[in-house]
């Protein structure tokens, strides 16, 4: 998760030996949906809706990093720079997203190679150094149709990588056998049965967001540390 990790990172557990991360955002809000926000109202500066950014183990289910805010590419930077920095800095064999755009953008800053552009010594503005994916870098997009509220066709899509490596972190994979993003939408669902805050649709939305925010924090820790997740085997070792 996204807060302050001294008193955990040099337990034995930490950085987790993720192999597969999936990425997704999980909508609620605090006292107002945004569309009654008044822009210009200072109080409503902490209001409307809020966005739980989620990275999570999809084998152990653990869920690595949240930032919880608005829907921005600042905050899909944040859940991805924290999500490397708490693995180590290792390299996924397989990340997947759902197809928000900002992803893509936010993961070949934190795991692509810096290319600077020799000279060639002709007149004019030399190339700007710029990012590219780094051999091995594996990343895949679910996207969703949707018509009147419902999912009518699901599409994946190769963002970065070859589908050679992917079959191949398919095959190492104790879970999946399909790019997909099942795994942290199963999560978002059981974080909205564990904080009522997060309902669909309900009269026990927060308040105050400082107060969602706090809440948001407890229940993910609960649930990585304090909730054994019934469907992994459990090991004997």
């Amino acid at each position: 998760m996204s807060t302050p990790a001294t008193s955990t990172t040099s337990w034995s557990g930490f950085p987790p030996r993720t192999r597969e991360v999936q990425f997704d955002e999980k909508w609620s809000f605090v006292a107002k949906k945004e569309k009654d926000c008044d822009p210009t109202d200072p109080a409503d500066d902490r209001k409307g809706d809020t966005w739980d950014h989620v990275a999570i183990d999809a084998e152990s289910r653990l869920v690595v990093s949240v930032v919880p805010g608005e829907r921005t590419s600042e905050n899909v930077v944040a859940v991805v720079e924290d999500f490397k920095r708490r693995t180590g800095g290792r390299q996924m064999s397989l990340i997947t997203t759902d197809g928000y755009p900002a992803y893509e953008r936010a993961i070949l800053a934190a795991y692509g190679e810096t290319i600077t552009p020799p000279r060639t010594g002709k007149r004019g503005r030399p190339k700007a150094p710029h990012k590219v994916a780094p051999v091995g870098l594996t990343y895949a997009v679910v996207e969703e149709t949707r018509e009147k509220g419902r999912v009518v066709s699901i599409a994946t899509r190769l963002v970065f990588g070859t589908m050679a490596a992917v079959i191949a972190a398919l095959g190492m994979s104790r879970v999946s056998r399909s790019i997909n993003t099942s795994f942290v939408e199963r999560q978002n669902g059981t974080d909205r049965h564990r904080n009522a805050r997060k309902a669909r649709k309900t009269y026990r939305f927060s308040k105050d967001g400082r107060y969602h925010e706090s809440v948001t924090y407890l229940t993910m820790y609960v649930y990585n540390f304090c909730w054994p997740v019934r469907t992994l085997r459990i090991r004997d070792d």
